[in-house]
């Protein structure tokens, strides 16, 4: 009989299943929708899961009470009541044996497949942002990762408002003036920046379509567009004061290498806001060694699975 445990990573768009065996053969992946609970409600997160689950285990020709362990990395998950919810849904949907069942935000899930279960720090950089560590202990921190109004720097929606805040005062005379003026009012389909009142609160401006203007300010840059040059090193300077908020309060700092995994389409599709984000974040942190995810996140939860199930995920597991 295979003996095998589930990975999950949950997130606003899509929601991910590893089934994947203690020799860490990968048995079958599922996917479905959304699953953050704030977004859709615990009861579209619980549908979201047991779909993606089912179809993962019929790839995997196994049965899901024969789990020996599931990790769940889930976005919008930070406080113990939100752990709660999702640990419900798993001992509802009979995932795996109660004390095996793991809960945690999707970083966690980032920095396990990103380092293939070493530790370090992981910087996601998608929609939104945030900065996740563990050290050899097992103990870890986050940083940021607060929501798009408090705490969200250098993200795809950070990036479109300091577009859409440059595009105003180069309108205004405050600033030089940049391509992202005319840039973002194509984007946003106005005239005018008059129009952009209008356009934030009576027709309504989502997060998704502030982050689709991120993308302006990469290519702006690449342009040699000087506002949007600075956007980008704003934005990094901001990546490498969460990255060493993290490595200090972990002792990463004072470790002979510092490993750094920046995730999430902002920074994997850009090189040259990935060179600015190196550079600031060895700057603060001389011992950081930047990097790629080597694994996805689903992968990550599935190598957190493994441990909680008592198997160690070495080097030949891993691979």
């Amino acid at each position: 009989m295979t003996e095998f445990v589930l990975g999950v990573d949950g997130g606003g768009t899509r929601t991910r299943v590893a089934a994947v065996g203690v020799d860490g053969r990968v048995l079958g992946i599922g996917i479905a929708g959304s699953s953050n609970y704030d977004d859709v409600g615990k009861e579209a997160a619980q549908a979201a899961i047991d779909r993606a689950a089912r179809e993962a285990l019929a790839a995997a020709g196994v049965e899901r009470s024969r789990s020996s362990a599931i990790f769940l990395g889930m976005a919008g998950v930070t406080s113990e009541t939100d752990k709660q919810h999702i640990r419900d849904i798993a001992l509802a949907l009979k995932l795996a044996p109660p004390e095996r069942i793991g809960v945690n935000h999707d970083c966690s899930a980032a920095l396990a497949g990103g380092l293939e279960g070493r530790p370090g720090i992981v910087q996601i950089l998608g929609t939104g942002s945030s900065c996740y560590g563990r050290n050899a202990a097992g103990e870890s921190w986050m940083a940021g990762g607060r929501g798009q109004w408090i705490s969200d720097e250098a993200s795809g929606n950070w990036l479109g408002i300091q577009a859409m805040r440059m595009a105003v005062r180069a309108y205004d005379g405050r600033t030089p003036d940049t391509i992202l003026l005319p840039l973002v009012l194509a984007s946003l389909e106005i005239n005018s920046i008059e129009e952009i009142l209008h356009r934030q609160f009576v027709v309504g401006l989502t997060r998704a379509e502030i982050a689709a203007l991120a993308p302006l300010v990469l290519d702006a840059a690449d342009a040699g567009d000087g506002v949007a040059v600075e956007i980008l090193e704003r934005g990094a300077q901001e990546v490498a004061e969460l990255v060493a908020a993290v490595a200090c309060r972990l002792g990463l700092d004072r470790a002979p290498v510092c490993e750094v995994c920046v995730v999430g389409g902002v920074v994997e599709g850009s090189a040259s806001y990935r060179g600015r984000i190196t550079t600031a974040v060895q700057r603060m942190t001389p011992t950081a060694a930047v990097k790629l995810p080597a694994q996805p996140p689903v992968i990550g939860a599935a190598i957190l699975a493994l441990e909680l199930a008592g198997v160690t995920p070495i080097p030949a597991i891993v691979r």
